[in-house]
């Protein structure tokens, strides 16, 4: 099922907030440091449709990302050699050219992270993904709500927890999160209008009980705090939790995460080959500054370095408590 999401003069809605991101920043602004990550969702289509899903991601969704568009991406790593290729979705996988987006990415010499979302091996043509994966040497990167079902299957659908577990156990069996070379990280998200505990200590309770529940083995937890925008604005909304969630996120604004922030290292690519400083302002069509390349197509290192990054209320999410990236906590 997809969301209806809420949206102000045609484009997705902002989070309110009851002060503004700026005002935080005491009226300055941020900039990037050096792009050494090429961050590139390949489509929204997804064999699930998560409640905190803040791409809006669904079986439902048809946007897609064409191979010429992945040719911009592999020549944008070759020539300006980007370090990382970070591929999400919706479910990467199911981008018809999605292994050959890996194998040439792998061959310019990139580090390869692949946010799955585990369920996926399950679908039609995918049940070889984990020794595709192996055979890449990509980093894997799973969502998992919770070791527990009952939490697991409220965020993600009926049966998920089961599969996952199954998921997990197939990557394990091919070498991840047992050998050095085949890295398993797993992502937590709150189930609720609350912040993450603390990263190491939950980490130590999903490595012990996955272990002894399942035999199930990895190398590091992440967490990373609900974005406040898309799906999870909605549900905010309709559960009245907006304006307990956004204070909650305004109080624990901590300074020193500034500098670890994701979009500083960063630069994101839609499916159709947009540029934005972070994947969260990409789901807001948030763009770059006009005075910046907008396109893949006409990519440049020079001018993206040192930019100036477009922010609004929802980066609260970013920087509260101890900071959250797709790497997980900042400080």
């Amino acid at each position: 099922m997809q969301a209806v999401q809420i949206t102000r003069n045609g484009k997705p809605a902002l989070p309110d907030s009851p002060i503004s991101f700026s005002r935080k920043l005491n009226g300055g602004e941020l900039f990037s440091a050096r792009v050494d990550t090429l961050q590139v969702n390949v489509g929204k289509l997804c064999n699930q449709a998560c409640k905190h899903c803040h791409v809006d991601a669904s079986p439902a969704r048809t946007e897609i990302m064409k191979r010429e568009t992945i040719e911009s991406c592999l020549r944008v790593l070759r020539e300006f050699r980007i370090k990382t290729l970070d591929i999400t979705g919706g479910a990467p996988e199911l981008n018809p050219n999605f292994r050959y987006f890996v194998t040439e990415a792998r061959n310019a010499g990139a580090q390869v992270l692949i946010r799955h979302n585990l369920t996926v091996i399950f679908e039609k043509d995918q049940e070889d993904l984990p020794d595709f994966f192996a055979a890449s040497q990509a980093e894997v990167i799973c969502s998992l709500p919770y070791f527990l079902e009952q939490q697991t299957d409220s965020q993600r659908g009926t049966g998920v927890f089961e599969k996952s577990v199954k998921a997990l156990q197939k990557l394990n069996e091919v070498g991840y999160g047992t050998n050095e070379k085949l890295v398993l990280n797993l992502v937590y998200n709150p189930t609720g209008a609350f912040l993450p505990p603390s990263q190491t200590a939950i980490e130590a309770d999903f490595k012990r009980e996955l272990k002894t529940r399942y035999d199930i083995s990895f190398n590091n937890l992440y967490t990373i705090t609900n974005m406040p925008i898309a799906r999870f604005l909605d549900w905010l909304r309709r559960s009245k939790n907006e304006e307990s969630y956004m204070t909650r996120l305004v109080n624990a604004f901590n300074p020193s995460t500034l500098e670890g922030l994701m979009c500083r290292n960063l630069i994101s690519v839609d499916w159709q080959g947009n540029l934005f400083d972070c994947d969260f302002n990409q789901m807001l069509e948030l763009s770059l500054k006009e005075d910046l390349p907008q396109t893949i197509f006409d990519f440049s290192l020079e001018k993206l370095n040192s930019r100036q990054i477009a922010t609004a209320n929802h980066c609260f999410g970013c920087t509260a408590g101890a900071g959250s990236s797709c790497g997980g906590t900042v400080v």
